[in-house]
C-alpha cells in the first residue's frame, strides 16, 4: 500500500485549522503548566522564609528542614509547605542563644501521625489537593475546589467557609454547591448557641452530624429544607492560635463518615490552613468622613452601582481597581452575593472579569476619558423567592481620576424595543410607515440599509418608492400602491433595486389604515431582503435542469448500450448441441439505474469440433463498458480458433486491456475448452468465480487455478486446471451477479446457488428459468449471465 505524501503548502494558502488549533490548544496547556509551576515554587520559596524568619537559619537548611518533615509525614513537599505556613509559631530559644538544629516546633503530633497512617489513596488525593491549591487566590475559590476534590471522593455535595467576625458571630466567605439565595439568607450567622460550625470553633474540634434526626434536635441546620443535606461535618481549620476558620462539608445521602474519612478531612483543614494565611488580604481604607459620605451616597443610590480607583503597576499600567463604594445589588451582579464590594479589589470578586467586555471598558474610559455603555445582557436574580430573567447594560463613567460604573436595569418597553431590533436584524427586515395626509415617512434603520440609501437623506415618499426598483419591476409596484392608496387593497410584491453591492431582490409588504368614512389615511408595512432566498430557488431552478439533463443523457446511453448488447450477444430461444453437449444461456440486464453492464458469453464449435464456453464481465458500465466486453470477446475467440492456448489468451487479453484506451479497464473471464473425445474438460480463470458441477445430485465447485483478472498487472501467472465430464453431468458458468446480493457475502451466494442446483426438481431439463427464478431477488443491481452445460446420458438427456 502506498500513500500520496502531503503537498507543502502554498504561499498564502489557508491554514490548516485543526493544526492551528492544536498548537494553540498545546502553547495554553504549556502556559497552564508554567503558572502551575511559579505559583508552585512561589509557596515553597514562601515557607522557606517562613522557616528562615522563625530559626534564623539559611536558606539551604530550611529548604532541607520541609524535604525532612515531609519524608516523616508521607507528604509531599508541596504539601509540607503548605501545612508549615498555616501551623508555624515561634520556638522557645535555645539556651545561650544557639542552636544545632532549626528552632521550630514541630507540628502537632497527633495529626501528624493520623496522617502518616491514612491510607495510600488518601495521601494521594491530598498530594492532588495540594497542587491544586496554588491555583487558588481567594477563599471562594477554595471552595469550589474543595467541592470538585471532596465530591467524587466523598460524595460531598457543598462546601461552605465560614470566618469568625469581631462581634464573634460567623460571615460567608467561600461557598460552593448551594445557590445564591441560600448564600444570601445565610451569610451572616450571630453568636448564638446551636450553630454547629460556631460549636466546633469554640470546642477546636470537628462537629461530625450523621444523625439527621439527633442533630436537627441539638443544632439549627442550613438548608432550604434542612433535610436537603443529610449529613454534615464541621471542621475548625487549625493555624497557629485560636481557630478562626471552619469548613462545612454538606452531603446528601445520610451515614457516618468513616475513619478514612475523618482522615481525609482532617488533612485538607491542614492543607487550608496554608492557603488560608497565604491570601492576600486587601489594605484597609482609611476610614474619614469623606470616604463614609461617598459610601452613604451610593447606598442610597435606587440602582446597582460603585466607584472604582485604578491601582497602576510599577510600569503605570492599570493592574486592578479598588472598590471605594458600592450599593447593595453590585455583588449580586459580580456573582458575591452577600458579600460586602466596597475596600475590596475587583478582581478579587470577580477574576475572570478580564476576559469580560466591562474590563476592556473601564481600561477604555480611563485612556480616553469617553464614557462607555456595553451591550445588554441577561442576569438571573431571585425578586421575592422566585428567580427571574433580567436584561441589564453596564455604563462607565469619568469621575475625576476614578470610574463610576453603573448597571441599568432595562423595562419591558426597553425589551420590547430590543426584541424589535433583533427581530429586525435577524429577519433581514425593517419596518415603514407613510402618512397619507401629511405625506410623511418614518423608516426604521433597517430599511435604510435594505435599499442603500443614507438616513440623512430621509425615508422616500410611498409615490415615490417605484423609482428604487428596476425599471422591469416598475410597473407592478406602481400598480400595488396605486390600489392600495385608492382601494385599501394590501399588498405582497416583490421588487429588484440596484446597489454598490449589485442586484438585491427585496420584499415589500403594506397595509393601510383607513379613518371612520373608509379613506385610507396611513400606511404601515415592512422591507425584507429576500436575495439569499431567491438566489438559493434559482440555483435550484439550476440544479434540477442539470439533473434532467443529466438523465437524458444516461437515458441516451443506456439505450444505445443496450443496443450494442443486444447486436453483440444474440440470444437462443432454445438449448444449442455444441460438440455432444447440450448448452443452454442466459442474460438477464440489471433492473436498476440506467446503465448497462459489461457481462458477456460465448459458447461455440470449434473447427476440430471441440467446444469453447466462455463467460466474462467488464468491471464498470455503460457504452464503455459494452465496448470493452466487444473487443475481449471476439478476441478471445479469434485467439482460440486460430490455435492459442487458454493461458496465452488469457495473457494476451491482459496486456490488450494494460494498453487500449481505458487504461484502467479491468475485466474477470473463464475459459474453459471441451473434447468430446476425451469427455476433457481444459479451463483457465482470470479473477472469475469457478464453474459449478453437478455429479449424481452432488454440486461442487471446481478447484481453481492460478489467475489474476484482466488488466491488473502487467506479468500476471495463468494456470489451466481440467477435469472429465460423465454422462449426466451438468456444469454451469456465471457471472457474480448470480450469486452476489448485498447484503448478504458472495460466500451466502455460493452456497445458495450449490444448493439450488443440487435441489431435485421435476421440470426436466429445461431447468435453468426456475433456478433463475430462485436465485435472483425482484430488483437486481448487477446484470447477470448464465451458461448451463449438460452432458447428455442420462434422465437429462
Amino acid at each position: 500500500m502506498t500513500s500520496e505524501p502531503v503537498t507543502p503548502a502554498q504561499p498564502g494558502a489557508a491554514p490548516d485549522l485543526v493544526e492551528l488549533a492544536k498548537i494553540v490548544a498545546r502553547q495554553r496547556a504549556e502556559l497552564d503548566r508554567l503558572r502551575d509551576q511559579a505559583a508552585t515554587a512561589a509557596v515553597m520559596e514562601r515557607a522557606k522564609g517562613a522557616v528562615m524568619a522563625l530559626t534564623g537559619c539559611p536558606v539551604d537548611a530550611a529548604g532541607e528542614l520541609l524535604l525532612q518533615r515531609a519524608k516523616a509525614a508521607r507528604h509531599t513537599l508541596l504539601e509540607e509547605c503548605w501545612i508549615t505556613l498555616g501551623t508555624l509559631v515561634p520556638a522557645p530559644p535555645a539556651p545561650g542563644g544557639a542552636s544545632d538544629s532549626p528552632g521550630v516546633e514541630a507540628h502537632d503530633s497527633g495529626a501528624a501521625a493520623l496522617e502518616s497512617d491514612a491510607p495510600d489513596d488518601v495521601n494521594a488525593a491530598l498530594a492532588r489537593l495540594g497542587q491544586a491549591l496554588v491555583r487558588v487566590m481567594t477563599p471562594q475559590d477554595l471552595a469550589r475546589c474543595l467541592l470538585e476534590h471532596l465530591g467524587p471522593d466523598m460524595g460531598a455535595d457543598a462546601v461552605l467557609i465560614y470566618a469568625r467576625r469581631p462581634d464573634g458571630g460567623l460571615g460567608l466567605v467561600g461557598h460552593a454547591g448551594i445557590d445564591d439565595r441560600l448564600a444570601a439568607q445565610w451569610c451572616q450567622v450571630p453568636p448564638l448557641s446551636g450553630m454547629a460550625a460556631l460549636d466546633a470553633l469554640r470546642a477546636g474540634e470537628p462537629r461530625w452530624l450523621e444523625d439527621f434526626a439527633a442533630d436537627e434536635r441539638q443544632y439549627l441546620l442550613i438548608g432550604d429544607p434542612p433535610d436537603r443535606w443529610r449529613s454534615r461535618a464541621w471542621l475548625p481549620v487549625a493555624a497557629a492560635g485560636p481557630a478562626e476558620v471552619c469548613i462545612g462539608v454538606l452531603r446528601g445521602r445520610a451515614g457516618v463518615f468513616t475513619s478514612r474519612d475523618r482522615a481525609h478531612l482532617r488533612g485538607v483543614t491542614r492543607l487550608c490552613a496554608g492557603r488560608l494565611r497565604a491570601f492576600d488580604t486587601p489594605p484597609e481604607r482609611d476610614a474619614d468622613a469623606a470616604t463614609d459620605a461617598v459610601q452613604a451616597l451610593f447606598e442610597a443610590l435606587p440602582v446597582a452601582a460603585m466607584l472604582l480607583t485604578p491601582l497602576r503597576a510599577a510600569t503605570g499600567e492599570t493592574e486592578d481597581f479598588r472598590v471605594e463604594a458600592a450599593t447593595a445589588q453590585v455583588g449580586d451582579l459580580l456573582g458575591r452575593t452577600g458579600e460586602e464590594p466596597a475596600g475590596r479589589r475587583l478582581l478579587e470578586l470577580r477574576p475572570a472579569l478580564t476576559a469580560e467586555p466591562l474590563w476592556q471598558g473601564c481600561l477604555q474610559v480611563l485612556a480616553t476619558g469617553k464614557a462607555y455603555e456595553g451591550e445588554p445582557f441577561a442576569h438571573e436574580e431571585v425578586v421575592a423567592g422566585v428567580a427571574e430573567l433580567s436584561v441589564y447594560t453596564a455604563r462607565v463613567a469619568p469621575l475625576g481620576d476614578a470610574l463610576v460604573v453603573s448597571w441599568i436595569r432595562h423595562g419591558s418597553s426597553d425589551r420590547q424595543e430590543q426584541r424589535l431590533a433583533d427581530l429586525q436584524r435577524l429577519g433581514n427586515l425593517g419596518w415603514a410607515n407613510w402618512n397619507l395626509a401629511t405625506q410623511e415617512a418614518s423608516w426604521s434603520t433597517q430599511v435604510f440599509s435594505l435599499v442603500g440609501r443614507d438616513p440623512a437623506h430621509g425615508p422616500v415618499r410611498l409615490p415615490e418608492i417605484p423609482e428604487l426598483a428596476l425599471p422591469e419591476d416598475t410597473p407592478a409596484l406602481t400598480r400595488a400602491i396605486g390600489e392600495l392608496v385608492h382601494g385599501g387593497r394590501p399588498f405582497d410584491v416583490p421588487f429588484r433595486i440596484r446597489t454598490s453591492g449589485g442586484i438585491r431582490h427585496l420584499r415589500l409588504v403594506a397595509e393601510a389604515v383607513a379613518d371612520r368614512h373608509g379613506t385610507p389615511v396611513e400606511v404601515h408595512g415592512f422591507v425584507q431582503d429576500m436575495t439569499a432566498r431567491r438566489r438559493a430557488e434559482l440555483a435550484l431552478v439550476e440544479s434540477e435542469r442539470a439533473i434532467l439533463n443529466q438523465h437524458d443523457v444516461l437515458q441516451a446511453e443506456r439505450t444505445l448500450a443496450s443496443r450494442l448488447q443486444h447486436a453483440l450477444l444474440p440470444m437462443s430461444n432454445r438449448p444449442v448441441h455444441l460438440a455432444g453437449l447440450r448448452v443452454e444461456v442466459a442474460y438477464l440486464p440489471a433492473q436498476s439505474g440506467v446503465h448497462v453492464g459489461g457481462d458477456w458469453f460465448s459458447a461455440i464449435e470449434l473447427p476440430d469440433g471441440d467446444a469453447l464456453l466462455v463467460v466474462g464481465d467488464v468491471a464498470g458500465h455503460g457504452v464503455d463498458a459494452v465496448a470493452t466486453m466487444a473487443q475481449l470477446r471476439f478476441t478471445a475467440k479469434g485467439m482460440v480458433i486460430t490455435g492459442s492456448s487458454l493461458t496465452g489468451a488469457l495473457a494476451r487479453l491482459n496486456t490488450l486491456l494494460l494498453h487500449s484506451r481505458d487504461s484502467h479497464a479491468t475485466a474477470t473471464m473463464v475459459l474453459a475448452r471441451y473434447e468430446p473425445r476425451r469427455r476433457r474438460l481444459v479451463w483457465a480463470q482470470a479473477g472469475h468465480p469457478p464453474p459449478l458441477l453437478l455429479r449424481d445430485g452432488e454440486a461442487q465447485y471446481l478447484p481453481r487455478p492460478h489467475g489474476m483478472l484482466l488488466g491488473a498487472a502487467a506479468t500476471p501467472v495463468y494456470q489451466e486446471a481440467e477435469c472429465r465430464l460423465d454422462p449426466g453431468d451438468r456444469l454451469i458458468l456465471y457471472t457474480d451477479g448470480l450469486v452476489e446480493h448485498p447484503p448478504d457475502s458472495i460466500d451466502r451466494g455460493l452456497e445458495q446457488l450449490a444448493e439450488a442446483v443440487a435441489a431435485p426438481h421435476g421440470d426436466g431439463p429445461a431447468s435453468l428459468g426456475p433456478l433463475l427464478a430462485r436465485m435472483l431477488p425482484d430488483e437486481r443491481r448487477d446484470d447477470v449471465c448464465v451458461v448451463d452445460v449438460r452432458v447428455p446420458g442420462s434422465r437429462d438427456g
